[in-house]
């Protein structure tokens, strides 16, 4: 697809998107949200009265969009293999533990869920690649424990991403696997736990990561938010907020210098972050929570 003419699309889209909106809708009801996003045309005219089927057709319509338009075979694989090593993690979950898995899935990513399902439970694993591999590394290795299996399909996604992106995206790959392996070692009782589930992909050394002092300043500040958490005995929000928002604030920061598939990546960040924002409001909306409260959780505006 030209970028010229997905730009010209973009523009477009752009004009949609809901904006300081978000915040304005965390000073309102539940029922008033859900009015306002009909009225913004939020959901492409699923059932105004369901939050959950708007946020899912609103996500179905961007899946479609980054399929059609993605500039780069690396930018469909950053935007979308990362539900299919989780569906497939689902998937084996699932098998080991006899359940059915439903409530586990992510919308399809390159590969239908259809497709996965039926090639890992006829064992016919050689059609999947590199993630059949890893499919059947995780069944046929009794012993492996939950998170095990979750580290294994993360570690073979990152390893996949890092060989297929360069330039911009190698960037955000490296600062996303840099902010998960400081939660992971926060999160650890001690360092030989943290050592074993570090994902490939960052920057960050070893050493830095055991000591906790970092060259890069964006991460030095992400580890303070964390630690800060940790020491009070607290969730890790802030923290989490900022894995989140990661990618999309990192176009923020350069919106006046984007140019080649830049454009079309912040777009579907930014979109991203808004169906993510929806959830979170109605949700804290439903449980309660205070306007502050609801603002602190929310992703990149």
């Amino acid at each position: 697809m030209n970028i010229l003419y997905t730009n010209g699309v973009i523009a477009v889209r752009e004009k949609s998107l809901l904006g300081e909106k978000l915040l304005r809708f965390a000073e309102m009801k539940a029922d008033e949200v859900l009015h306002a996003l009909a009225e913004s045309g939020f959901g492409s005219g699923a059932d105004s009265s369901d939050s959950e089927a708007l946020c899912a057709a609103e996500e179905a319509a961007l899946d479609e969009f980054i399929r059609l338009y993605a500039p780069t075979r690396a930018a469909k694989e950053y935007l979308l293999a990362p539900r299919d090593h989780h569906n497939a993690k689902a998937l084996v979950k699932a098998a080991k533990l006899h359940t059915d898995g439903d409530e586990l899935f992510a919308p399809d990513g390159l590969i239908p869920l259809e497709k996965l399902s039926a090639c890992i439970g006829d064992g016919n694993f050689e059609e999947l690649g590199e993630l059949g591999k890893t499919a059947e590394r995780a069944l046929s290795e009794e012993e492996l424990s939950g998170a095990e299996i979750g580290f294994l399909f993360d570690k073979a996604l990152f390893e996949r991403l890092s060989r297929s992106c360069k330039g911009v995206l190698r960037r955000l790959l490296a600062g996303r696997a840099d902010r998960i392996n400081v939660l992971t070692v926060l999160r650890s009782p001690d360092w030989e736990s943290a050592e074993a589930f570090l994902l490939p992909g960052g920057k960050c050394k070893r050493e830095e990561l055991q000591a906790g002092e970092f060259k890069n300043g964006e991460i030095a500040k992400f580890y303070r938010s964390a630690l800060a958490a940790k020491e009070k005995g607290t969730p890790f929000v802030e923290a989490e907020r900022a894995l989140d928002s990661f990618e999309a604030e990192y176009f923020a920061h350069h919106r006046f210098e984007l140019e080649g598939k830049e454009p079309f990546l912040y777009y579907v960040f930014r979109r991203r972050a808004e169906i993510a924002n929806v959830r979170i409001l109605l949700v804290c909306l439903n449980a309660g929570l205070s306007e502050r409260e609801i603002k602190k959780r929310l992703r990149a505006i």
